[in-house]
């Protein structure tokens, strides 16, 4: 079997070789496709056009199955993050104790939709299907830090914190 040539990187960018590393670690196999956008992903901090279609080049993928998986999974971003990011889990026991309320304030407050990025790339709004932390319903997640049983008051706190620094 003859050896695997690399594809060429996208850019001199040091982070591409990281990437390249982990296909390189899988031999470029198709199954590395998950694994490989978390590398783009922690990397980057999002996948864009190019880096989805280097990815499915590299590992011989339809670029429709690369970004069918980037879309599925809410872990991936198509869209660069603000510099804060909030996250409104939209689970069974969070609807039930308010969170449809307090993702509308959240937008209205920082004139937004879900899914967007303030205009001046302060902070996204993000939703989550579940973050596993039912019983402490209704739950947010602000920079990744978890907050249980969040009101419209600790929320607005954090949001004053934010446009602070």
């Amino acid at each position: 079997m003859p050896p695997i040539t690399p594809p060429a990187l996208p850019s001199d960018d040091k982070r591409w070789k990281i990437v390249s590393g982990t296909m390189r670690r899988h031999g470029f196999a198709r199954s590395a496709l998950i694994e490989t956008l978390h590398t783009v992903q922690s990397s980057f901090g999002y996948l864009d056009k190019n880096a989805i279609q280097f990815v499915a080049r590299s590992l011989h993928v339809p670029l429709s199955q690369a970004y069918g998986v980037a879309t599925f999974y809410h872990h991936f971003s198509l869209v660069q993050p603000g510099k804060h990011t909030i996250t409104v889990c939209t689970g069974t026991a969070c609807y039930i104790k308010g969170t449809e309320k307090l993702l509308g304030e959240l937008e209205q407050k920082l004139h937004i939709k879900q899914g967007e990025t303030t205009p001046d790339g302060n902070v996204s709004l993000m939703t989550a299907r579940c973050v596993g932390a039912c019983g402490r319903a209704p739950v947010t997640l602000a920079d990744g830090e978890l907050f249980g049983q969040v009101t419209s008051e600790q929320l607005q706190s954090e949001l004053e914190r934010w446009a602070i620094q």
